[in-house]
């Protein structure tokens, strides 16, 4: 069903750039502005000003972030700060990070995959895009004509044949291997081999991939390859922006880490405040917890994770409903959320927690715009941090989600659904600037 490809991959010459954790950056997504200064002037030939470089006041039509990066591209490439890898390759990269004082290894194999049409089910997405996200990915692409930072992709080794193989690939020397400024350590072999990467491709032919991260990144690159699709009139599916560089990593991978995606909320009225509670006794049983309470998070762990996985219970938890009180909504009367829930959405969607807060409490008991004002929803993956921040009322609300679970991501890609945007962070993100994929 998927078809992945080794390509010819750009990265740094390490003979004229050594220390590379001055030069990589995070995805453009997660970069804000005091992050795009730093890294700015950690290094004049850090990525960033390749993968998010800055707008100006000054920035025309010819002269702009993108046009500014492609250059940068170029000229790099001419003075042999990058350079092309001399053959094609499966690149082997693991990444090994810390989650919560608990160390982790990622298993990831960067390819490059072909980009076919939603309704084909070959690439399944589970999450809505922000349009903007993808209008600027989608400049990058036109300008650039390069992936620079990758989509993340699962998939499936019950044999684990792609784990034996990449384990005989790591008996060999890796041709990166460093530790960068957030103490995580980035190892990448390159994988030449035909025949291995033959049985890879194998693998992953007789199934689907699952979109993790970088739905915005798949659906520029998709809507690039239609664009220039019409403009060659005579293609032959070979052409290089048929393709798009991924991350592939398995659905079982140890380091597959997915933290929750908490919601704070402000620019609530206080008559919407004053009846908030009421409204939510009609759909669930609530149980209240003083937050300064000192075995709080681990009541809250056993009510949240305890539950059973036939999702035929869901828990939510809310602080600001209550002064200094963390309240539990164990979700009562399921068939009226489901009549309030839209009827394209399917029975795994409408028991998310993440959904009953957009649809019933957002949507239909609040009434609540979400695009109303800047920073009036917002989010989070520390919970302690959203508490925190309603304290100080800078926020009224804080709605405190579980993790979703990588079936359950695969259930609603399945069933052809999509979670509500914002609904899943995997942790980390891969950087960019290790290797990238020119057209």
């Amino acid at each position: 069903m998927a078809e992945i490809r080794p390509f010819r991959g750009i990265r740094y010459n390490q003979q004229n750039i050594p220390d590379l954790a001055k030069v990589i950056c995070p995805p453009y997504d997660i970069i804000d502005p005091q992050q795009q200064d730093e890294l700015y002037d950690t290094n004049e030939f850090n990525f960033v000003k390749i993968e998010y470089n800055k707008e100006t006041h000054q920035d025309t039509s010819e002269d702009n972030r993108y046009t500014r990066a492609a250059s940068n591209i170029e000229k790099w490439l001419n003075q042999g700060i990058l350079k092309y890898d001399a053959k094609p390759a499966l690149y082997i990269y693991t990444h090994h990070f810390t989650c919560m004082e608990k160390q982790y290894l990622r298993q990831n194999i960067i390819a490059c995959v072909r980009l076919e049409e939603w309704d084909k089910k070959m690439i399944l997405p589970h999450e809505n895009i922000i349009p903007k996200a993808k209008s600027d990915r989608l400049s990058m692409l036109r300008t650039c004509q390069c992936n620079t930072s990758p989509v993340l992709m699962m998939y499936e080794d019950p044999k684990r044949i792609i784990s034996s193989l990449v384990k005989d690939v790591e008996k060999n020397n890796p041709v990166i291997d460093f530790v960068d400024t957030w103490n995580e350590r980035h190892q990448l072999w390159m994988l030449n081999q035909m025949e291995a990467i033959r049985e890879i491709q194998q693998v992953i032919a007789v199934q689907p991939l699952y979109i993790a991260d970088g739905h915005h990144r798949y659906d520029s690159a998709l809507t690039y390859k239609r664009e220039k699709t019409a403009q060659s009139g005579n293609t032959t599916g070979e052409e290089p922006f048929n393709f798009a560089m991924t991350v592939l990593f398995d659905f079982v991978d140890p380091g597959l880490v997915i933290l929750p995606t908490h919601r704070l909320l402000r620019g609530i009225t206080s008559s919407a405040m004053d009846g908030l509670k009421s409204k939510l006794q009609q759909f669930f049983d609530i149980e209240e917890f003083p937050i300064d309470m000192p075995d709080v998070w681990s009541r809250v762990d056993a009510l949240l994770t305890g539950l059973k996985p036939d999702m035929k219970q869901v828990r939510i938890a809310i602080f600001g409903l209550t002064t200094n009180m963390l309240s539990i909504l164990t979700l009562r009367d399921r068939n009226a959320v489901n009549q309030l829930i839209p009827s394209s959405h399917g029975d795994l969607y409408k028991m998310l927690d993440v959904s009953l807060v957009d649809h019933i409490i957002l949507d239909k008991i609040l009434a609540f715009d979400k695009d109303k004002e800047e920073d009036a929803l917002v989010y989070s993956h520390n919970r302690k941090e959203v508490v925190e921040r309603v304290k100080k009322q800078q926020y009224q609300l804080a709605f405190i989600l579980n993790p979703v679970k990588p079936e359950i991501i695969r259930g609603i890609a399945d069933a052809g659904d999509r979670m509500p945007r914002k609904s899943t962070y995997f942790y980390p993100k891969s950087p960019s600037g290790l290797v990238f994929n020119k057209y």
